[in-house]
């Protein structure tokens, strides 16, 4: 139970103790003491007013009395000016530790029985994945943990963008310039190695632009079923898969559903037949179909092309449609990059125009660019950062660093290995997601792998910390403990923010940002650090005192790998 709650319940039986009348527990308004007053959290009396017929002191001041004298928890109150800040006592905030240590499962939120889509990933199969594709495969599998902690059904979903233009010009430039090269004869990753084509194609358009009407026609070829050009691609696909499968794999990535362009770039055409039997759409005299959103603040927006072929958004409609139908769906969340936000925009409308009420439940995760310290990447240019390099970057920042801290002598070589992987993976998850989804971000790596500050590492050594203290630790203890000593006033403020932990998850969960957990996690870690340079714990003779800390910091423990793991980032137990 969370304070707030706790204290609604106690003013509302003060009300019906002192006053006669019943008030809806839901209905009173409490919220964290501001800092200027004192008190931890404050009970908003003047809607009360109506029931007592005092003024808002008075009425404070007798609810005030109510609970101190009634209520063991509440300590002490004042009242100002229609707020009751109310102090609890120690032996609330024991109790609100006991339940947090005895709870598995803390910062799980109820299930509400909705189910959602989250699609997030949805490359395309010309290049390797890259450093923009890390923050959005981050943030989708992030909020759909955290959507999962909410108490919601998820389903995390990617669409392959495995057809079009693009990737016959990757096919084009394999088959005029690579002379039969392939993954195995070249030792290059499948996906670096289309990667590799498509950039040499740029550079051949750039010399001969007339080759661009040969790659259409091989579209054409695509779209009609030609044989050889449908071995090709489906070659060439196949060595990107395998190579994005190995990139997924390393950053703890994985989908429940996965559907392909190729497979469902034709859906949406009968539902632009039923639009225009509905007057949604229009259908210009060469034969292109089109919704005039014009009215609506926008422009008009083509559907299908005259020669009678889908367009993107074509494809999203349909899908839509058959991903709610097929899947039951109560809402859809796609992470996509900001440069999309009019096409969400668009499709939601749209949507709404065909019929589809759901169409409200579509929620587009609009995320800011990731940017280097030397600018901006180009992937026609092969300019951009690669992810699989990143990781392994990353892996050696890692490396380093914990080598020049001197800690890991003891530690065998693979458990070593284990760690930088571990080390550095958490360094490049928690320095991008940390930052609001809806910000553009710079990213730099050094600065991520620094074990002090607002860093992934930085938490991940305070978990280590913590576990080091437990193993040295000869008493045992349990929640039980958390009964077994008055707490200083720097416990009280961890146990504070700990009972802030489920509060954050549904404040995540709602605004779709992975940061807030983040963010959470590292002030939780600094507030321990803090607690530990000033409070010798294992040094303590008290036995229920000791008892009472190793409760307090196996708690937090748990919940900063609760917090972390929200964020696919895994704690080390030793550093």
């Amino acid at each position: 139970m969370t304070p707030e709650v706790f204290i609604q319940q106690q003013a509302a039986k003060a009300v019906q103790a002192i006053y006669g009348t019943e008030v809806a527990e839901t209905s009173l308004q409490v919220s964290v003491t501001r800092k200027e007053f004192e008190g931890d959290y404050t009970l908003v009396t003047f809607p009360l007013l109506k029931i007592t017929h005092q003024a808002p002191d008075a009425t404070g001041n007798a609810i005030g009395e109510w609970l101190v004298q009634n209520v063991k928890e509440i300590a002490a109150f004042n009242s100002v000016k229609g707020f009751l800040n109310l102090s609890f006592s120690p032996v609330y905030w024991n109790e609100a530790l006991q339940d947090m240590a005895g709870n598995p499962a803390y910062g799980q939120l109820p299930s509400t029985g909705k189910r959602i889509m989250v699609e997030f990933s949805s490359p395309n199969t010309n290049k390797p994945l890259h450093l923009g594709h890390i923050r959005n495969n981050l943030l989708g599998d992030s909020v759909s943990r955290i959507l999962k902690a909410c108490g919601n059904d998820v389903i995390k979903a990617t669409l392959v963008n495995d057809r079009g233009v693009h990737i016959c010009k990757s096919m084009y430039a394999w088959e005029k310039l690579f002379d039969g090269a392939t993954p195995e004869s070249t030792g290059k990753k499948g996906d670096h190695l289309v990667g590799d084509c498509y950039v040499a194609y740029a550079k051949l358009e750039k010399e001969h632009p007339e080759v661009l009407d040969d790659v259409h026609k091989m579209l054409v070829k695509w779209e009609e079923g030609d044989p050889e050009v449908r071995a090709l691609w489906s070659m060439m696909n196949g060595w990107v898969f395998k190579g994005f499968d190995e990139t997924y794999k390393a950053l703890g990535i994985s989908f429940d559903k996965v559907d392909h362009e190729s497979e469902t770039y034709l859906l949406g055409k009968e539902l632009v037949q039923k639009g225009l039997q509905m007057g949604v759409f229009v259908q210009d005299p060469d034969g292109s179909v089109w919704c005039d959103l014009t009215a609506d603040g926008l422009d008009r927006k083509l559907v299908l092309r005259s020669d009678g072929t889908s367009v993107y958004i074509t494809q999203d409609l349909g899908t839509a449609e058959r991903r709610f139908a097929t899947n039951q769906l109560d809402s859809h969340v796609y992470v996509v990059g900001n440069e999309q936000d009019y096409h969400f925009q668009v499709l939601k409308l749209i949507l709404k125009k065909l019929g589809f009420d759901w169409a409200d439940q579509i929620f587009h995760l609009s995320y800011g660019m990731v940017e280097l310290p030397e600018g901006k990447m180009k992937s026609r240019e092969g300019t951009v950062v690669d992810a699989d390099d990143l990781i392994q970057r990353m892996y050696e920042e890692a490396k380093k660093t914990s080598e020049e801290s001197g800690k890991l002598a003891d530690i065998s070589d693979e458990e070593k290995d284990r760690l930088y992987h571990m080390i550095g993976l958490g360094a490049l998850k928690y320095f991008i997601i940390k930052v609001d989804p809806k910000k553009t971000m710079l990213f730099n790596p050094k600065e991520s792998i620094d074990f002090n500050g607002n860093t992934g590492p930085f938490i991940q050594y305070t978990h280590a910390r913590i576990c080091s203290i437990l193993r040295k630790a000869t008493l045992s203890y349990g929640a039980a403990d958390a009964m077994g000593a008055e707490p200083s006033a720097k416990e009280v403020r961890l146990v504070k923010l700990l009972g802030l932990f489920p509060g954050k998850v549904a404040e995540a969960g709602a605004a779709l940002s992975p940061a807030i957990i983040a963010n959470y996690a590292y002030d939780l870690a600094k507030e321990f650090n803090q607690y530990y340079h000033d409070t010798p714990i294992l040094k303590e003779e008290n036995p229920a005192v000791l008892k009472y800390r190793l409760a307090l910091i196996d708690t937090l423990a748990r919940t900063l790998r609760s917090a972390m793991d929200l964020l696919g980032i895994q704690l080390p137990e030793r550093m």
